[in-house]
């Protein structure tokens, strides 16, 4: 059986269906600040926090006041516009649960505020469960920075071979990889196939399914 200890678990795209929305809320901060920067362009990069993410696409620089501008409105356009309708990823509650009856503690690995965050976890039903996370002032940068992954660690006080990532993008295998975290890969984000990933799943449904033959459920890493 494996030695793993914890989860850590990425919200957006992971356990609620909101990468779509994210793309669609920066598209509009963009537009707010006279660039056009279309959905297309973002829509890959979501995953990563927003300081990887407006540079990439718009070359304006954390700690700059138009960063500071598109993160608020990005943040604005969010809460207000898309929040509201977002649901749930298949079986994330359902997942949760049953991890908790192995005995895995778990928490969210993520960089935004608490608002936030707390409005995410309810959507998904799992606020009562993923009661521990990272957050915005324990991090200096975002996937496919290490630093969140880190900071969960060291709040678990738990060695990388102990924990297990479960995310929905190259971000975050990426990010796991660098502190030595495995990742298991969940599609539903909109990533297919992600190079490091120590296992894929459709779903925290399909996932939960199953879990005897997944890394959970062996000391060997398998890949559907």
């Amino acid at each position: 059986m494996s030695s793993y200890r914890a989860m850590i678990f990425d919200i957006d795209g992971t356990l609620v269906d909101s990468n779509d929305a994210h793309a669609r809320a920066w598209v509009r901060a963009f537009q707010g600040e006279g660039l056009q920067v279309t959905f297309e362009q973002v829509r890959p990069l979501i995953g990563m926090g927003g300081d990887q993410l407006v540079p990439r696409v718009s070359g304006i620089q954390k700690g700059t006041r138009a960063f500071e501008r598109l993160s608020e409105g990005w943040k604005q356009h969010f809460q207000s516009e898309e929040l509201p309708y977002l649901r749930a990823q298949p079986g994330a509650r359902a997942l949760l649960l049953a991890l908790q009856g192995r005995g895995l503690k778990l928490i969210a690995g993520t960089s935004s505020d608490e608002a936030l965050v707390e409005g995410l976890l309810k959507i998904a039903e799992v606020q009562d469960l993923l009661t521990q996370h990272t957050s915005a002032s324990e991090v200096e940068a975002t996937k496919p920075a290490p630093d969140i992954v880190q900071a969960a660690l060291k709040k678990l006080g738990l060695k990388a071979d102990e924990v297990l990532m479960v995310g929905d993008t190259a971000f975050d295998v990426e990010s796991a990889g660098k502190t030595g975290v495995q990742t298991v890969l969940l599609r539903c984000g909109g990533t297919d196939r992600a190079q490091g990933a120590a296992a894929v799943y459709d779903s925290p449904q399909d996932f939960l399914e199953h879990l005897d033959g997944s890394p959970l459920g062996s000391a060997d890493f398998t890949q559907r």
